[in-house]
């Protein structure tokens, strides 16, 4: 299959978008994508696992072709309870998840709140809290800092682009590993023309805030340990997230492995596909791609 089929289902509300890669029957896969990114960031990785398993990659709410949500809150939670109906759509009795970054740690809270309903995990970059980091901050600065980040993302126009070359362009720049090929197809997928002509991102800027309510260390470190499927903890060798660098992250696991992909950045699986690919094939039991 070259390019998957478009499906949409409902959840809170709101219409959820996913891509369907097709090979109903086997057993499934579904792909998290991260912050600001989209379901077809996974293209390369969803067509060398399609011919073995039941790929399916979600668009999360507030981001690409899914809708927005009413009032701009996405707390990790709201994205764990959308990824709870996609699995009862498919009705599958246990799923794969492999997740990157921010759909990594939706990846994990899902594994460890249904541990019944994953058989393998794979967090690309996701472990995106250290196990000892401080307490959380009393709860009125919290609240206070979440309403000062409303404030000010309610002010912001959307950055507006002159041609989807000109977006794939802006997105090297935050990634100068990114090819200009690869770029403009993530850009394609990303961006939607507005009525002027030009190109806006399609995820939702509200997304960027940070909710009051949010797990903290102790909560996913608790939510870790109730994972019960072997998982594989896949990190950029040059990640900024701190969670990444923690060493010794396995023991809060039952059965967790950790590798690194040296020389990538946060974004491994552009900037080292094909190591990213054979990390995933040799877990999942497959014959590992060369080239």
């Amino acid at each position: 299959m070259l390019a998957p089929q478009d499906r949409f289902y409902e959840s809170h509300g709101l219409r959820l978008h996913y891509a369907d890669w097709g090979n109903h029957g086997a057993l499934p896969v579904i792909l998290v994508h991260g912050g600001r990114d989209h379901c077809r960031s996974w293209d390369l990785i969803a067509r060398s696992l399609q011919p073995h398993f039941h790929v399916l990659a979600p668009d999360l709410r507030g981001h690409g072709d899914s809708d927005w949500t009413r009032g701009g809150s996405y707390a990790l939670t709201e994205y764990v309870y959308d990824l709870a109906q996609l699995v009862r759509r498919i009705a599958a009795p246990q799923v794969i998840l492999i997740g990157h970054s921010m759909g990594g740690m939706v990846s994990l809270i899902f594994s460890g709140a249904f541990p019944e309903q994953v058989s393998r995990l794979v967090v690309l970059d996701g472990v995106t809290v250290r196990p000892d980091s401080p307490k959380p901050p009393p709860a009125h600065e919290r609240i206070a800092k979440w309403i000062g980040q409303l404030d000010k993302l309610h002010d912001r126009s959307p950055r507006r682009y002159s041609t989807l070359e000109a977006a794939a362009a802006q997105m090297v720049l935050h990634n100068k590993r990114l090819s200009r090929d690869l770029a403009l197809h993530l850009a394609t997928h990303g961006a939607r023309q507005n009525e002027d002509g030009t190109y806006s991102w399609k995820f939702d800027p509200y997304q960027r805030a940070s909710a009051p309510h949010r797990l903290w260390s102790d909560d996913h470190v608790a939510l870790w340990a109730r994972i019960a499927c072997p998982t594989l903890l896949l990190n950029a060798g040059e990640s900024f997230l701190a969670g990444a660098k923690a060493a010794g992250l396995e023991r809060y696991f039952q059965q967790a492995r950790v590798e690194t992909i040296q020389g990538a950045g946060h974004w491994l699986q552009h900037d080292k596909p094909q190591e990213v690919l054979g990390e995933i094939q040799s877990f999942l039991g497959l014959p590992v791609d060369v080239g």
